[in-house]
């Protein structure tokens, strides 16, 4: 397999041989449940969907409901489908994928979303620094963004323009972080560094190479 889902459980520190201490982000990865194989002939690519975290069945739709039933599991929160295949990682329906499709040592990317900001200026959201001094006769203008377009040529504000808006809640893809310990009784992953979003929220680790 080329991925797995997973929940972000938190922060921790690791020990390595050399007693280094190493801040890891702890992930809670799996078991996911195969729950549609797709191949060149029925639906044009081939991918695996896999399924992770229970759901409610009342909060399921009667379709999602046979779909999961077709794959002899429950009703699930969140599905992702995985293109890439290593040999003999071949999976069928309703097959679980655990934490030991990966490696200790290895590196993977991990995608989730960022935490949202709400509405932010220009000083949180793009780092601006202001309009300086406070000095000749300027007033409340620390955090202001200044000047955002020219006088009559071009008569308007250039698109893209960086201004204040709604920030954070974007899908980061973190590259190449290191996994640090594999727990496989307990489906947990440590990642060396920081992992997009906030506790419990879904992401999705990929192996890189």
């Amino acid at each position: 397999m080329s991925g797995l889902i997973g929940k972000k459980i938190g922060m921790t520190s690791f020990h390595d041989a050399s007693g280094k201490i190493i801040p890891c982000t702890v992930i809670e990865a799996g078991p996911c449940v195969v729950t549609q194989v797709k191949t060149k002939q029925t639906d044009g690519y081939d991918a695996i969907q896999l399924a992770y975290d229970d759901k409610k069945e009342k909060r399921t739709s009667k379709a999602m409901q046979g779909h999961f039933k077709k794959a002899g599991t429950g009703p699930k929160r969140i599905l992702r489908e995985f293109s890439r295949f290593e040999e003999g990682h071949q999976k069928s329906l309703g097959d679980k994928v655990d934490v030991d499709v990966f490696l200790e040592g290895e590196f993977i990317d991990v995608v989730g979303t960022s935490k949202g900001k709400g509405f932010q200026g220009v000083v949180k959201r793009h780092g601006f620094k202001g309009v300086n001094d406070a000095t000749h006769g300027q007033h409340n203008r620390g955090r202001a963004p200044g000047s955002i377009g020219a006088s009559s040529y071009p008569s308007r504000v250039f698109k893209g323009m960086r201004m204040a808006g709604h920030d954070g809640s974007q899908r980061v893809k973190m590259i190449n972080l290191q996994i640090v310990k594999i727990m496989s009784d307990k489906n947990l992953i440590l990642i060396k560094g920081s992992v997009p979003g906030p506790n419990g929220s879904y992401v999705i680790l990929e192996r890189w190479k």
